[in-house]
């Protein structure tokens, strides 16, 4: 570790404002990033303690970050989701924000109508590069808050930007100066801050815009960046990879409060919610997601995990509305034409659909056995079991009380002669040579063929139901 990476030895002491380190040469920190090898994660043995943000809340880059890996949504589309995204977020704002871009015809038209609904949350938000022209777009389109873009390792200053760092820290400055003179609340993104020099720029740069925030009495936010997914959540990790450190640099070096810290990462390396998590629990407020984590490359942190977690740690959903996830599900799939991976947690098809016939079995006898909660009460989605090989008379029992959604009383036996039918049917499928599941069609063909008595009923309780 260089000796810009080492951190203060006292953790309690005031920030001491730090002199940038220029540089002549780029550092990219080979000892980390050797680029002809997978990244390493190093140790330093200093662990972090955990110090939560005194409240958590979400913030949402579908209709920008969401958009970088995808074909533009229509206005329609993100209004529709907008909506949906403040009933998930509740009453408290839960859901703080939503962040656009403002560049063409049809974001600048998402951004009216979305504000035209006169949602207090999400607070419509935007980002715009660090270039004060951008600032008109800003201004007209009535934002209180935009995001600005500042790069801060040497591979975007040097390699990117053609910059040093000194050129490049006083560049932003300006821009945010400029911000803060327009009345523009600034929110200044920390572009690839896992693979910068931590103590030699970016805590330069950080007390830097702390004292612009100070003297003019308008909060900076900083949004830290893991750009290529390279942060680590676990304890004792190295700058600049760990989150703890990262997080709990900026508030011990900087003075940043947690009201003023964002996450925002990727999912390279597979940790992106983790390490959105982590933020939070290390002091940083905001942690930042999109629909279904789609986004540029691997994605952000899917906005309905960070949903989860958010209520696994605070134990309460504190006015979320959880069952609007399986519509924001259903809505990309049906309305979007986006295919969800069917193992994909918490809105996949499979996500709660079980196939192993002694895993039905067990759901038969109590559901809570195999499924992860409630899912049912929480999310309006009944646990389901897929019918195949290796489902048995259990699989095909539960399949038929789940699928027609029969009452206890009145559920089908795994052990009657109707289901034994069926079972004899779906082995000779397999027997035949089929290698694919029995679909929900195939399925209701064979009941209605050997349990006609069944579906009359029903659909008579259907008819009854709607008449009332």
């Amino acid at each position: 570790m260089s000796k810009e990476q080492t951190p203060n030895s006292s953790a309690n002491a005031a920030p001491a404002r730090r002199d940038l380190v220029d540089v002549a040469e780029p550092d990219l920190l080979r000892d980390f990033f050797p680029y002809d090898a997978v990244p390493k994660v190093v140790f330093d043995g200093v662990i972090e303690p955990l110090d939560p943000a005194p409240d958590f809340f979400i913030t949402d880059t579908s209709f920008r970050d969401g958009q970088q890996a995808r074909p533009p949504y229509t206005v329609a589309q993100i209004v529709a989701m907008y909506e949906m995204l403040h009933r998930l977020g509740g009453p408290r704002g839960i859901i703080r924000q939503s962040e656009f871009f403002l560049y063409s015809n049809v974001d600048r038209e998402a951004v009216r109508q979305c504000q035209e609904l006169g949602y207090e949350f999400p607070e419509v938000t935007g980002w715009i590069r660090a270039v004060k022209a951008d600032f008109k777009l800003v201004k007209e389109m009535q934002l209180a808050e935009t995001g600005i873009l500042t790069s801060c390792s040497d591979y975007h200053i040097f390699l990117k930007l053609k910059r040093t760092r000194r050129q490049a820290l006083e560049d932003y400055l300006e821009i945010v100066q400029a911000a803060l003179d327009a009345g523009i609340r600034i929110r200044c993104h920390l572009e690839d801050a896992t693979r910068a020099d931590f103590y030699g720029f970016v805590v330069p740069f950080v007390s830097r815009l702390m004292e612009l925030s100070a003297a003019s009495r308008v909060p900076i936010k900083i949004r830290v960046c893991d750009t290529l997914g390279f942060g680590v959540p676990y304890p004792g990790v190295a700058l600049p990879r760990s989150v703890p450190k990262l997080i709990a640099g900026l508030r011990r070096e900087c003075g940043v409060p947690p009201e003023c810290l964002e996450w925002h990462g990727h999912n390279d390396f597979h940790k992106v919610l983790a390490n959105a998590t982590a933020a939070w629990l290390y002091g940083c407020m905001y942690a930042n997601g999109t629909l279904l984590g789609y986004g540029e490359r691997t994605g952000n942190p899917p906005l309905e995990g960070l949903v989860m977690d958010y209520v696994s740690l605070k134990g309460d959903t504190n006015g979320m509305d959880l069952s609007v996830i399986s519509e924001i599900a259903s809505y990309f799939e049906n309305e979007i034409g986006y295919r969800i991976p069917p193992n994909y947690p918490f809105v996949g098809r499979d996500f709660n659909v079980t196939r192993a016939g002694i895993h039905a079995d067990g759901l038969l006898k109590d559901e809570e056995i195999y499924n992860v909660f409630d899912t049912t009460k929480i999310l309006h989605r009944p646990p389901r079991v897929a019918v195949d090989k290796t489902s048995g008379t259990a699989g095909i029992a539960w399949w038929i009380n789940s699928f027609l959604g029969l009452s206890r009383d009145r559920q089908v036996d795994k052990k009657s002669a109707e289901v034994q039918k069926i079972a004899e049917w779906v082995d000779a499928q397999y027997a035949d040579g089929r290698t694919t599941s029995i679909s929900d069609e195939e399925m209701m063909t064979q009941v209605r063929r050997v349990m006609p008595a069944l579906i009359a009923e029903r659909e008579t309780d259907q008819v009854s139901a709607s008449a009332r």
